[in-house]
């Protein structure tokens, strides 16, 4: 996808000016280059707002280099209920494929981090909001799973803005209990799990394996929570505090460990897993 989903999202929300060249950040309105972008992996230079940016484009700048294996690309999300709202849901699916360049909302394997072997996992928030449903579950699982089976460090970044899928009724549902199991046999093998919350991570999905981190980070300003602040202002007839949900209102609350720079989630990573991970095994 060109430019990691940037070119997409500023094209989607009109920011884009007509040479193609620039585009208008949404965190302070400045016009800023789109390739200068990019290149900085996705972060305005004069704000350092973090855009979103797509599950392939995350794998390049997390891991080493070609150091990714992808494991799982095979399963299919089906359409259970036959579900049909404004669009039926097999539509639905076809058009996300289409648009994101994936199979599915998820993107799992094994890779490296400074020469480490570990099992990560990427939500794509371009693919139907990186919501939840049955094969996102069961992807994850299995690669808990086979962080298990290799004796391997879990890390799992979040970018799941539409939480658990509701087009699967239950079926998405049961995945909250099921990716918490998975990762509660990691947590009884002594296996570290690091979870990187990125804008935005919310429903089902926080309220199950993007809340379960022994460490839990987060990208500046990223809006995390179980139901966004519009919603819970508007039933519940309050005024919410400044900053309700961002990153650091989290930080300073205590439900999250660390705020981390896009820039800095490499290095950060690799000291983390340096520090939780078991050593490798000898050859």
């Amino acid at each position: 996808m060109a430019f990691g989903g940037l070119k997409r999202l500023a094209l989607r929300s009109k920011k884009i000016l007509p040479d193609g060249v620039f585009m208008k950040c949404e965190g302070c309105g400045a016009m800023i280059v789109m390739k200068e972008t990019e290149e900085r992996g996705g972060v305005c230079k004069e704000c350092n707002h973090h855009f979103r940016i797509n599950a392939r484009r995350r794998i390049e700048l997390t891991l080493d280099p070609e150091s990714f294996q992808e494991f799982f690309s095979d399963l299919r999300s089906s359409d259970p209920l036959k579900f049909s709202g404004k669009k039926p849901y097999a539509d639905r699916l076809k058009d996300s494929q289409a648009r994101s360049g994936l199979p599915e909302a998820a993107v799992t394997g094994i890779g490296r981090i400074d020469g480490r072997e570990l099992a990560f996992g990427v939500t794509d928030f371009f693919f139907m909001g990186g919501s939840m449903g049955s094969v996102v579950g069961e992807k994850l699982t299995r690669l808990a799973e086979l962080a298990l089976e290799r004796r391997l460090a879990l890390v799992l970044v979040c970018g799941s803005g539409g939480g658990a899928r509701m087009d699967e009724g239950m079926y998405s549902l049961m995945q909250m209990a099921k990716t918490s199991a998975a990762i509660a046999r990691m947590r009884d093998a002594g296996l570290p799990y690091i979870v990187v919350l990125t804008n935005s991570s919310y429903g089902g999905t926080m309220a199950s394996w993007a809340s379960l981190g022994d460490v839990i980070l987060a990208e500046p300003r990223a809006m995390l929570g179980f139901t966004g602040p519009r919603v819970i202002k508007e039933t519940l007839k309050v005024e919410l505090p400044p900053g309700f949900q961002e990153a650091e209102f989290m930080l300073r609350h205590g439900l999250i460990d660390m705020i981390v720079p896009r820039s800095k989630l490499r290095e950060t990573l690799g000291r983390l897993l340096g520090y939780l991970a078991p050593a490798p095994a000898a050859k």
